[in-house]
């Protein structure tokens, strides 16, 4: 993934946001969006195809331009724009799920299943994540890093979390002003 190490461990929706980084974007190829999908393969329905389409990053990047654009704006106490929630919708419906049910020799089982390519549904299977994260009343809790240099957001299971990671900005923004106040001296 470039040479851009993507924060993960926030919501998906925010995850996918998060790889656009203060120091470029971390899917700007195929591969990229190959080597992002296999670090979140485990809250992922579907395994990491062997190839990634230029189209298929073409569809999560648009979806990723989506969600960033609502999230402007409900964090600014704004109507997301209606395009953008639409957009959403209509890559949701590109690849709708079903619950497929079979019988596994003494129960009924039932596997979430999408229907298109890997791309289609990993997009789908995104914008549903930006679905559930939007709707959410926590949304509104949705914090931007205060590290000057930072654009990632998170949100915070602590009302005193400051940063996106504590090992990256956070130690970073401590060394900082442990250096100005010592510098005067």
């Amino acid at each position: 993934m470039s040479d851009l190490v993507p924060l993960t461990g926030e919501p998906l929706a925010l995850d996918l946001v998060n790889t656009r980084t203060s120091v470029g974007d971390a899917l700007t190829t195929p591969r990229d969006l190959r080597a992002w999908w296999a670090l979140q393969a485990d809250r992922l329905p579907d395994e990491v195809p062997q190839e990634v389409t230029a189209a298929d990053l073409t569809a999560v990047r648009a979806v990723r331009e989506h969600i960033a654009r609502a999230l402007d704006h409900l964090l600014l106490g704004d109507e997301p724009m209606a395009t953008d929630l639409e957009a959403l919708n209509q890559t949701q419906r590109a690849a709708p799920a079903i619950d497929e049910l079979a019988w596994d020799g003494s129960t009924v089982t039932a596997t979430r299943r999408r229907d298109g390519s890997p791309g289609r549904r990993l997009a789908a299977c995104l914008a549903e994540a930006a679905a559930e994260l939007l709707a959410d009343p926590a949304v509104t809790r949705i914090r931007k890093c205060e590290a000057d240099d930072c654009v990632m957001l998170f949100l915070p299971t602590h009302p005193r979390r400051r940063w996106c990671s504590a090992a990256r900005c956070g130690n970073r923004m401590r060394v900082a002003r442990h250096y100005q106040r010592h510098k005067a001296g």
